[in-house]
């Protein structure tokens, strides 16, 4: 079977060649697993009634209406994300429109690249 030509490392600043998963051998990732201690997700049956709690008691994006402004909260997002944290109950979610959403988690996960670097 062919082998691939080996390729620049795309670590940045690095000029090694790589033979394989683009880094060369002093700039490997590590694997990415799940820690052990992370929140345990909410799915299925529970997770469906607890959306449905949610957008009865409050059916309004928590930001847009700080803001002044009338949009319907379309997603569950948590207070503060699992992966920093947060639990998975009633205490740590909100109600956001999908524009809304789509910005925190974008903040959110450039937060998390920022810390893993």
């Amino acid at each position: 079977m062919p082998v691939a030509a080996p390729r620049p490392c795309s670590s940045p600043g690095c000029r090694r060649l790589a033979t394989q998963a683009g880094r060369c051998y002093q700039h490997q990732r590590e694997a990415w697993t799940k820690k052990p201690k992370a929140t345990k997700r909410i799915t299925g049956r529970r997770l469906q009634a607890m959306r449905a709690s949610l957008f009865s008691r409050s059916p309004l994006c928590v930001h847009c209406d700080a803001l002044g402004l009338v949009a319907l909260a379309t997603q569950r997002d948590h207070v503060i994300p699992l992966a920093e944290g947060g639990k998975d109950d009633e205490t740590n979610e909100q109600g956001l429109c999908d524009a809304c959403h789509e910005a925190k988690s974008l903040s959110e996960a450039i937060r998390g690249r920022r810390r893993s670097a």
